[in-house]
This record gives C-alpha cells, structure tokens and sequence, in this order.
C-alpha cells in the first residue's frame, strides 16, 4: 500500500533528475553520428557524456567523465524502413529499458567499446538477452536512493572507496538499477569478463612455484559506465582513426593567434 502510494512522487522525482543541468552542456570531443555509425558494430558498447541531473551524480561517484553506458545491437526488425532507426538499448530511468536511435546522443561526447573474442552464437546471446530486458522498469526504490545523492551534504561523507558500492541500489534487480548493470549482465552470460577481480596464485599442475590468475566475477550491480573503458577486455574504437585518419589533411586556420597569453603577477 505505501508503495503505491509513493509511486507517483517516484515518477516525478525519476522526471526531475532526467532533466538537463542548468549550466551549457559543451562536450570535450565529439564526432558526427554518421560517422559513429560507420563504425559500429552490434555488441559494440557507446558510453555517453551526460547532461542530466542524473548524469552529475554518476559522474561524481564514479570519478569519470561517462555517467551512461547503452548497447548497439543493430536496427531492430520493426524500424528496418525507419530513417531514423533504433540501434541502441539503454536503461533509462525515467522510462526503463528502451531502444533508441543514435541521433538521441548527437552532439554529445562518447566512446566506443568493443568486446573482443566473442562467436557469434555468445554474441547474439548478449544482444538477445539485452533485447529481452525492453519494457522493464525502474524499481521505486532506486528512484529514491539515487535522489540522496543530489544532497551536496551527503555526498561529502562518501569515502572513495564506497562510491562504487553506493551505486548497487534498489531490490537487487539488475536490470533496474543503473544502465552500466543491463549490459554488464548480458555479458556476464556468456562470461566475458568486463572488470573482474583477479586473484594470484601460486602452484600449476607440475610447478608448484608457478603463479596463476583466477577471476572472480564481479556482482553486475556494482558496475558503472566507467568500467567498459578502463576494462583492459575492450577495445577503445575512435571513428576518425578507423577512417583513416591524417593529419597532414587538416585545414588549420592561418590568421595569427587570438588567445592573450596568461597574466602572471608581479
């Protein structure tokens, strides 16, 4: 009954942090959607510079530039006509798990990630298994607890190494609390790890003093849109470079500099 009763206030406290930030969004870098689109491939994983208020406390948690991770799978069977197909799903947390055009991220600052190794079979199973998540929804709880991580006051008593921790919300279900936790699942089936814990050990079968690494899997509730970057399992896809990119081409402009060299005091 109370959570009934709360769903409403969820929904409109879910709609406030989805909202842009007051200050002028302006990305470090950013390439054209048709060129990301170039390059991509299905399982390909697009982290996104956000600008939502939602965004900054990721952001702030996790020490990172990217607050937003979706997933490429392709065009979906029913936008094949579409001229402006959807090509990634996301989990949003004003609407749950959507799909969504690349155009919903123009101008904005991204990176490709690109597992590695994977057959197609483990590869359609991670797409399926994302795919099948389209619908679902936020659990309440989540829409809460990321809400108290806006309070500047709160924020300061989170010690580092409890950020990642702060990010495991909600009832435990990993397709509602935040967008890196969908697609680190979907991966997890097939057990392609994206940053797992890495424990040494020493003794091989005939070398006792040999040392070997065993991972150990990561909950997927504890993982961010951060971890697809610094995961030493994907590969870092850069559009111009895949073009072909050189510099001896670029057109630089020759009128003399404009910037005022720093004051520096007496």
């Amino acid at each position: 009954m109370i959570k009934i009763a709360l769903r409403p206030i969820g929904k409109l406290l879910a709609h406030y942090l989805n909202q842009p930030v007051q200050y002028y969004y302006v990305p470090a870098a950013t390439k054209e959607t048709q060129d990301i689109a170039s390059v991509l491939q299905p399982g390909d994983v697009l982290l996104v510079e956000g600008n939502l208020r939602i965004s900054a406390v990721i952001k702030y948690l996790t020490n990172s530039t990217w607050s937003h991770a979706a997933l490429y799978v392709g065009t979906l069977s029913e936008d094949e006509h579409s001229a402006d197909p959807r090509v990634l799903i996301e989990a949003d947390l004003e609407h749950g798990v959507v799909a969504v055009p690349l155009s919903h991220y123009r101008g904005f600052h991204t990176r490709i990630c690109r597992p590695v190794g994977l057959t197609e079979t483990e590869l359609q199973r991670v797409i399926d298994s994302v795919k099948a998540q389209i619908g679902h929804t936020y659990d309440l709880k989540n829409v809460f607890d990321l809400a108290r991580y806006l309070i500047p006051s709160f924020l300061n008593f989170i010690p580092m190494r409890w950020r990642r921790r702060a990010l495991s919300l909600g009832s435990g279900e990993p397709s509602k609390a935040i967008c890196s936790t969908l697609i680190a699942q979907a991966f997890q089936l097939v057990h392609y790890p994206v940053l797992p814990n890495v424990e040494h050990k020493l003794g091989t079968p005939g070398c006792d003093a040999c040392e070997r690494e065993i991972l150990h899997i990561r909950h997927h509730s504890l993982f961010t849109p951060r971890d697809f970057d610094i995961s030493p399992f994907f590969e870092i896809v850069k559009p111009s470079i895949v073009r072909g990119f050189d510099y001896h081409t670029l057109q630089w402009d020759s009128s003399p500099e404009t910037d005022e060299p720093p004051l520096t005091g007496k």
